[in-house]
């Protein structure tokens, strides 16, 4: 699918992932409640994975984890990360609009990093 996000806002997606991971970086999909665009795909993966699936269990993963945590001592919910074995998966956002990256092993202090860069650009987006 295309056209959900402006040419600017995908290279932006991108840059700030490629920054953070560089040539770890596999995936990039933004989606929101209704829709989504995969903004950037490494050419060496192949292009058939059920992003709808994913997209859909990631949103009930954050309601299930809002519910679940809300209001305790832990803080704030700042993202998800899921270890595969052949990469991870690291989700940023909020109920209506979110990001979830796919990479290479990579650092965990990388993954703080390319959260907090993609929180901040989504925060600007919907204010």
């Amino acid at each position: 699918m295309d056209g959900l996000l402006p040419e600017e806002a995908t290279e932006r997606l991108v840059a700030t992932c490629r920054t953070t991971v560089g040539d770890n970086l596999r995936s990039v999909t933004y989606f929101t409640r209704t829709d989504f665009q995969q903004v950037y795909l490494r050419d060496d993966l192949e292009r058939d994975a059920d992003l709808m699936d994913f997209i859909g269990i990631e949103r009930q993963d954050f309601n299930t984890t809002a519910d679940a945590y809300g209001g305790s001592e832990l803080g704030d919910y700042r993202y998800t990360l899921r270890v595969f074995e052949n990469g991870y998966l690291v989700r940023v956002g909020g109920e209506n609009t979110a990001v979830f990256v796919t990479t290479d092993g990579v650092e965990l202090r990388d993954f703080d990093a390319l959260a907090h860069a993609l929180s901040s650009t989504l925060s600007e987006w919907e204010s």
